[in-house]
């Protein structure tokens, strides 16, 4: 459903790729932008990386304020498709807006040190040598794999459901599912468990077999934590992001679009 906006005030972000300088100098001569911390909206221009690295900032910031992003960069499956700043307020006030809560982990280490991050796309657990890693997987305390023999294991949002899970096999989530994608990567034991589909509100609990024998590490997005003993997720709903997509280019149908792709 679209939305009329009333942004008056905008911040402007913008990769240091020469294709997003050059965007952004054009649009500071059509427009007047203000840093973040007083903006109704941030304008991001570049990449998926960029924007990624964008929504993480406000995520630490606690400047969770609705983000417009044009592409500059490669894929741009986040963006929306650039133009001149002619338009921009009159894009920005019929865009509609898509609520991405991100999954909170907490990753224990071996030395017993306890380590907090968000992702927006997934959190991959991976084996650290050339030994593949043992996993118990438990949703909601209760224990649905007592051992998963594989070089890794991810749960990814809708949002990142194309991203490194697409290419682990996992399934393409619609964003409005409010599921989670529970996807092994080159699972070796159980040979013929290819994941799982689990409700957003799904509570996961990870613990490494053999943890110094089998190190394994733990990525969320791109911060990673290694030589983890447990790995704990849930979605946190308190930190919400707001992503702003134009008509008819919205994250839901590129979603439905990807399944298509040949």
């Amino acid at each position: 459903m679209t939305v009329r906006h009333n942004f008056e005030r905008l911040a402007l972000l913008a990769s240091e790729t020469e294709r997003a300088q050059a965007a952004a100098a054009e649009l500071r001569e059509q427009m007047h932008f203000v840093p973040l911390e007083k903006a109704d909206a941030a304008v991001v221009l570049g990449g998926d990386g960029f924007m990624l690295q964008t929504l993480h900032s406000m995520l630490d910031s606690g400047l969770l304020v609705p983000t417009y992003g044009m592409n500059c960069g490669t894929v741009g499956f986040l963006m929306n498709r650039f133009r001149n700043g002619g338009k921009l307020l009159d894009r920005l006030r019929k865009a509609r807006d898509f609520a991405i809560a991100p999954i909170r982990m907490e990753a224990v280490r071996q030395d017993g040190s306890c380590h907090v991050a968000c992702a927006i796309n997934e959190v991959s657990l991976l084996r650290e040598t050339r030994q593949t890693a043992k996993i118990e997987i438990a949703v909601d305390d209760r224990v649905r794999l007592k051992e998963l023999v594989c070089d890794g294991v991810l749960v990814a949002t809708p949002a990142g459901s194309t991203a490194y899970n697409l290419s682990a096999n996992g399934p393409i989530l619609p964003l409005d599912s409010q599921l989670l994608a529970l996807t092994p990567i080159s699972a070796f034991r159980p040979r013929r468990w290819r994941g799982a589909i689990l409700p957003e509100r799904s509570r996961m609990r990870f613990s490494i077999i053999e943890s110094h024998k089998r190190p394994v590490s733990a990525v969320a997005d791109q911060k990673e934590i290694r030589d983890i003993a447990e790995v704990r997720l849930e979605i946190a709903r308190q930190q919400q992001l707001t992503l702003l997509f134009d008509a008819g280019h919205a994250l839901d149908e590129r979603i439905v679009a990807e399944q298509f792709a040949v």
